[in-house]
C-alpha cells in the first residue's frame, strides 16, 4: 500500500482538499485499497487545545461542487486539522507538500528528508509552481484545479 501525507499550512484548506480529492479520484479509479491518504499541517494554528478545527467551510463547499463527500470514503465532515509529526516521515511514503514553505516547515518538524520523500504536489507539473492558498486569494476554484493537476500528475508517475 502506498502511504501519501498532503500537506499545507493549518489544514484545512489546500491539504484537506489534496486528500478528499485524491480519495475521489482513487475510488472511481477502483484503486482506494491501493493508497492510504491523508493531510495535515506545519502550524498549530487551526488546533485548539488539542482540537483541530474542521475544513474551511468554502473548501468543503468546493469539494461539494465537485461531488466530493458523498460515499463513505470521501465523507469529510469528520476531518479536523492536525500537525504533522516526525513519525509521519517515516510512516508516510510521500509528504507532498502545497508550497515551497510548507517543504521547509516540514524538515524543520521532521528532520532531514534522507528519503526523498518530501516535494511540492506540483513540483513534476509542466510548470512546476507553488499552489495559491484560498485562505488568502479566495479563489477555491483555482486551488481545486491545481490539486486535481497535481494528484492526476502523481498518479500518472505511480502507475507508468
Amino acid at each position: 500500500m502506498v502511504k501519501v501525507l498532503f500537506i499545507c499550512h493549518g489544514n484545512i484548506c489546500r491539504s484537506p482538499m489534496a486528500e478528499y480529492i485524491m480519495k475521489d479520484i482513487l475510488e472511481k479509479r477502483g484503486l482506494q485499497d491501493r493508497y492510504e491518504v491523508a493531510s495535515a499541517a506545519t502550524s498549530t494554528e487551526e488546533i485548539w487545545r488539542g482540537m483541530g478545527n474542521p475544513i474551511y467551510p468554502p473548501a468543503q463547499a468546493e469539494l461539494r461542487k465537485h461531488g466530493i463527500g458523498q460515499t463513505a470514503y470521501t465523507d469529510f465532515q469528520g476531518k479536523r486539522a492536525r500537525q504533522v509529526t516526525r513519525a509521519d516521515y517515516e510512516y508516510y511514503d510521500y509528504i507532498l507538500c502545497a508550497e515551497t514553505v510548507n517543504v521547509k516547515n516540514v524538515l524543520r518538524i521532521t528532520g532531514p528528508d534522507t528519503e526523498g520523500k518530501v516535494r511540492r504536489l506540483l513540483e513534476d507539473s509542466a510548470c512546476p509552481r507553488d499552489i495559491a492558498d484560498p485562505w488568502y486569494t479566495g479563489d477555491f476554484g483555482a486551488t481545486y484545479r491545481d490539486i486535481v493537476e497535481g494528484v492526476e500528475n502523481f498518479l500518472q508517475s505511480m502507475h507508468e
